[in-house]
């Protein structure tokens, strides 16, 4: 150790030295003291970072202001290192206290050891990230933060060679300097995200370093059944550069604190210059209270590994070094270990009163308001709120509300006093705990002006892909920071000719062909967007987005709702779907989109115009969307608007394609067309119908114009390509229940969707697996035969 920190490209002196190993000492007490804290019952559960303290350390010495972080729930020690975070923080999260000041990387929303710095200001805007340490927010899913790490590691490789971003840089970059650094638990590798953004990293070559905590097991199961070789930095043997460029991997023992200085000073600085990714496997750590406090290591560790691990516990092989060295006597450190561990209890302390002290005051409130009642029942439930020792705030919700309950039929003062309350502690509350799922700055999309597309008669009437070619172009030719990865948007300029000639353009790093990756296309994106780019995120079919939809749902989506408005990441996501031909190239699950994306914007225009429109209406937000593009309607004619380029489609707004009086029918994307066919059929058997195109399906209908529809017509089809209960029974829950339109019906609803099945492949498994023109009359007509029988007779008798 001595020789590595003499070597070492940092001045390490005795006072440094010590100060390290306080800050060891201090997160593994905060760990021991956590774990406790959850077994009394002060807190839910508890995952720590013990073992890993001096490497995190280590690690923290090569990180500079400006660089990011994507990591895991185990780097309490390099985030207090860093000063990215701090051990009131750490007990802040623990407990769920929802203050932001007390607890700002996620406001009491994530569980403890979940970290993220705030990137944003109080509008939503970025701050100068290059004057700050960045640590992206963490996610739990095992792995799920390793596609956003690319994206991040990315982004500097743009800021350092594109030039047309140079003026696009300042807060955000100096001239593409920053490293990306990540970290994993070993057993993590095993995942398919990690193998897909190992390889990105490699192929892209950019400054990511990637550090992997090995302690031997994954939960109970040890590495051997984990790993190729048992050996992560074995089984990537064939990612070094040879005479090709490939990644730098470093192994060094997780206890040997001169060691792991000298290797994280040498690799970080290459990765830094020369903008190459490195991993560090950090072998020999350990897990002394085992995964987390939800079981104990001692049931699936053997004796020998056991009396490994107090062997070459990382905190006890420094502190042994520091004295066998002469740097600080056994005195001297237990000195400093007795005042740090009361600190750390100190610190303790202060954040569980930080945390009860104001729901303490909310609960005396609610029972000073109960105790007016004069009830037996109420009596109860008054003295068991007032007696707890631990107090929530759900605890004070329910007991409120259970009184309440007690006090029905009861007019008096009292009572009136408690329904404020409960209102009034409801809606508090709902914005303290559901807030900020959508952004609320004044750049959100919603915001965005309505530009009505402009035509003339010198307006081209050309193949609908078109549309969208010369609308990128503008995009493109206004804002440097906008640029597009996929799967062949390059030199193909998409399978679709959506981007033809656009690359010979603009070049290479604006539209990038990527490998067959979905989910690290996205996480190229969200990474990058958490940076101040606007990047387009191509997949080029909607049913090989599942493949990303990972990234999607559980990173990209609750992004800022995490964060409680402390990040975002405005990523336009680019697909088509609905129909073509064959079982993966028709798909239209909507609602799983909608299901498992809250948080992202769901657009499924009908055709190329409006999908332009939204793009345009994005590309001005800041809240990440997707649009659906009609795979069909490519080589269909559309006139090319005149204001191509600056048009904008709002988000949450229908358009009544055709008026009628007897029916509604509500759709969107490819079935417009259908239905707008079907209505003319109608017609000519008297039914007059109006059809609507909800544009997007998040946000939906915000103005409730279809409500007015069913005003006029009392009778409401909704058609859609998704299955039986899917994207339909979710626009008849808005429908019916958000807006009331059930008031308004003169017959039950239908729902007319594609089969449970995949579509066969050619036109007639298109034709009998989907809403087809047939089907959509004989559904409209069969409700308003229902309600008008003398009017509409029957069309099978």
């Amino acid at each position: 150790m001595a020789k590595a920190l003499r070597n070492s490209k940092f001045s390490l002196t005795a006072e440094a030295i010590i100060a390290d190993y306080r800050l060891a000492y201090s997160s593994r007490r905060a760990s021991v003291i956590g774990r406790a804290e959850v077994l009394r019952g002060n807190a839910t559960f508890g995952i720590f970072g013990d073992g890993k303290e001096v490497a995190q350390i280590a690690m923290a010495k090569a990180f500079r202001p400006g660089d990011w972080r994507a990591g895991y729930y185990r780097d309490q020690t390099f985030m207090w290192a860093t000063r990215m975070s701090n051990v009131r923080d750490f007990f802040a999260q623990l407990y769920g206290n929802a203050n932001l000041e007390a607890e700002p990387a996620s406001g009491g929303r994530q569980m403890g050891n979940h970290f993220a710095t705030r990137f944003l200001d109080e509008r939503g805007e970025f701050a100068r990230s290059i004057d700050i340490p960045n640590s992206s927010a963490d996610v739990s899913n095992v792995a799920g933060w390793m596609p956003r790490l690319v994206g991040l590691a990315y982004a500097s490789k743009l800021y350092r060679e594109n030039p047309q971003l140079k003026t696009a840089q300042d807060g955000f970059s100096v001239n593409g300097n920053e490293v990306a650094f990540g970290t994993i638990g070993d057993a993590a590798t095993s995942e398919g995200l990690f193998w897909e953004s190992i390889n990105a990293a490699g192929v892209l070559q950019i400054p990511m370093a990637m550090s992997v905590w090995d302690d031997g097991y994954g939960i109970s199961v040890p590495i051997t059944a984990e790993t190729t070789k048992a050996s992560i930095s074995d089984a990537l043997r064939g990612f070094m550069p040879d005479d090709r460029p490939g990644i730098d991997i470093h192994v060094v023992r997780g206890w040997d604190y001169g060691a792991l200085v000298e290797t994280y000073a040498n690799a970080i600085d290459k990765v830094r210059r020369e903008q190459k990714p490195a991993l560090i496997h950090v072998t020999e750590m350990t897990q002394p209270q085992g995964h987390s406090t939800s079981g104990s290591h001692e049931r699936y560790k053997s004796k020998e590994r056991l009396r490994f691990e107090r062997e070459y516990d990382c905190v006890a092989r420094m502190r042994d070094w520091i004295i066998e060295f002469g740097v600080a006597s056994e005195s001297q450190l237990e000195g400093w270990e007795a005042a740090d561990k009361e600190a750390v209890e100190a610190a303790r302390d202060l954040a569980w009163e930080a945390f009860q002290s104001p729901i303490r005051t909310e609960r005396d409130r609610a029972v000073a308001i109960l105790r007016r009642v004069d009830m037996p029942e109420v009596a109860e439930i008054t003295n068991s709120l007032d007696e707890a020792h631990k107090v929530t705030r759900s605890l004070v919700m329910s007991s409120a509300s259970r009184a309440l309950h007690q006090l029905r039929g009861i007019e008096s003062p009292a009572r009136a006093e408690l329904a404020k309350f409960v209102a009034e502690y409801r809606r508090v509350n709902d914005e303290r705990y559901n807030s900020y799922l959508y952004s609320r700055s004044p750049d959100s999309p919603l915001n965005v002006p309505a530009v009505p597309a402009v035509y003339s008669e010198q307006s081209p009437l050309v193949d609908a892909r078109q549309v969208l070619v010369r609308n990128f172009d503008a995009n493109f030719a206004r804002d440097p920071r906008i640029f597009v990865i996929g799967e062949d948007v390059g030199r193909l300029g998409d399978v679709n000719l959506v981007f033809e000639g656009l690359q010979a353009k603009y070049g290479e790093l604006r539209l990038t062909d990527t490998g067959i990756r979905e989910a690290t296309i996205l996480g190229q994106a969200i990474g990058s967007a958490m940076r101040g780019l606007r990047p387009i995120c191509d997949i080029q079919y909607l049913d090989y987005f599942f493949y990303a939809l990972e990234t999607a749902a559980d990173d990209l989506a609750t992004l800022h709702w995490r964060t409680v408005g402390g990040q975002k990441a405005p990523v336009v996501i680019r697909t088509k779907g609905h129909r073509l031909v064959g079982i993966w190239h028709s798909g239209s699950p909507m609602s799983v989109l909608l299901n498992a994306m809250q948080g992202i914007y769901v657009a499924v225009p009908r055709n190329m115009t409006q999908a332009a429109g939204f793009y345009n209406t994005l590309f001005q937000g800041d809240n990440p969307g997707v649009v659906i593009e009609v795979l069909n309607g490519y080589r269909l004619k559309e006139r090319v608007p005149d204001n191509v380029g600056s048009f904008t489609v709002p988000l949450g707004v229908p358009e009544v394609l055709r008026e009628g009086a007897d029916a509604t029918v509500v759709t969107y994307g490819a079935c417009c067309a259908i239905a707008l066919d079907a209505a003319q059929a109608l017609e000519d058997l008297g039914v007059s119908c109006e059809v609507i195109d909800v544009q997007t399906l998040n946000p939906f209908d915000i103005n409730h114009q279809l409500v007015r529809s069913l005003e006029k017509t009392h009778v409401l089809i909704l058609v859609d390509e998704d299955v039986p209960g899917g994207a339909s029974a979710f626009m008849l829950q808005q429908i019916l229940e958000a807006q009331q339109g059930w008031w308004h019906l003169d017959a039950a609803p239908r729902t007319l969707a594609a089969s449970p099945n995949r579509p066969a492949y050619g036109p007639d498994g298109d034709y009998f697996s989907k809403p087809n023109r047939e089907t959509i009359v004989e559904a409209v007509y069969g409700v308003v035969h229902e309600r008008q029988p003398w009017r509409f007779p029957a069309l099978d008798s």
